[in-house]
């Protein structure tokens, strides 16, 4: 039995939030690469599930009023998401999540790809986007939360002599 509240345009307003917050759980959960690195197949599930939800959204209402409140929810529902995201950090590392190392000193990290859902082959590319030809010239390298990859080389970073005493009241780092 659906909810309903006796007012179509209510009802779509509610159907639409609902419908919105859905798709953010959605794609949250299918991770970053979706978002950053959209394959042919990732812009057709895009498509396909914009026509899904359309009719989820407004009902049997093709109203130029049920589809303008429609479009007023979503704008509405995300400066309120955005809102929250801004404010607490909480929020916004479980909406827009955290960055990934993918490569440290030259090693990939494999655990890490496979959580994240990159291949070697796409992490490779990234890596000769940023012209670097081979891993271990890679000092770092970052899956960032819009699904991008940020590359630091290793030639980026100065050598610095480290000091052979230990200073006092400083607690050592652990790695």
């Amino acid at each position: 039995m659906p909810l309903t509240s006796g007012s179509t345009l209510v009802d779509i307003a509610f159907r639409t939030a609902f419908v919105y917050l859905a798709l953010l759980l959605g794609l949250r959960l299918t991770g970053k690469r979706q978002v950053g690195q959209m394959t042919p197949f990732d812009f057709l599930l895009l498509l396909l599930l914009a026509n899904a939800v359309q009719n989820a959204m407004t009902g049997p209402d093709t109203s130029l009023a049920g589809g303008l409140m429609a479009a007023g929810t979503l704008f509405g529902v995300n400066l309120v998401v955005a809102w929250f995201v801004q404010r607490s950090g909480k929020a916004q590392r479980l909406i827009e999540g955290s960055p990934t190392i993918l490569i440290r000193h030259g090693r990939i990290l494999s655990q890490n790809l496979a959580r994240e859902g990159v291949t070697r082959d796409d992490l490779l590319r990234s890596l000769r986007e940023h012209g670097v030809d081979t891993v271990e010239e890679v000092r770092s390298a970052i899956l960032e939360v819009d699904g991008s990859v940020s590359v630091l080389k290793e030639d980026e970073f100065p050598r610095i002599q480290r000091p052979h005493h230990r200073i006092r009241g400083i607690p050592r780092r652990t790695a």
